[in-house]
C-alpha cells in the first residue's frame, strides 16, 4: 500500500470515528432543554460543516495525481486538526 493510500484509509477512518461522535452528540441534544438544544444544534451545525470540509480535502487528495497529494496533504491536516478541536470543545461542553 502508497503513502497515499495509508493516508487516505488514515483519514477516512478518522472521518468515521468523527461522524459517530456527532451521531453520539446529536443524541444528547435531543435530550437537552430548549435553551441549551439551540446553542448546541449551531454547534453541531459546525461540526458537520468542518466535517464536510475535511470530506473535500479526502475528495481532492484520492482524486490527485502522482506526488501532488502531499502538497493537498498540507491542507487537509490543518482541516483535520480543526474538526478535531472542535469536537474536543464541543464534547467538554456536552458534558458539563
Amino acid at each position: 500500500m502508497s503513502l497515499k493510500d495509508e493516508y487516505v484509509e488514515k483519514l477516512k477512518a478518522q472521518l468515521d470515528e468523527w461522524s459517530a461522535d456527532i451521531d453520539v452528540l446529536e443524541a444528547k441534544v435531543r435530550k437537552a432543554d430548549a435553551e441549551l438544544r439551540i446553542k448546541y444544534d449551531e454547534q453541531i451545525a459546525t461540526l458537520k460543516d468542518k466535517r464536510e470540509d475535511a470530506k473535500v480535502k479526502l475528495g481532492e487528495i484520492q482524486s490527485s495525481a502522482g506526488e501532488a497529494w502531499k502538497e493537498l496533504k498540507k491542507g487537509s491536516d490543518e482541516a483535520w486538526e480543526a474538526i478535531k478541536h472542535a469536537i474536543a470543545e464541543a464534547r467538554k461542553k456536552f458534558n458539563e
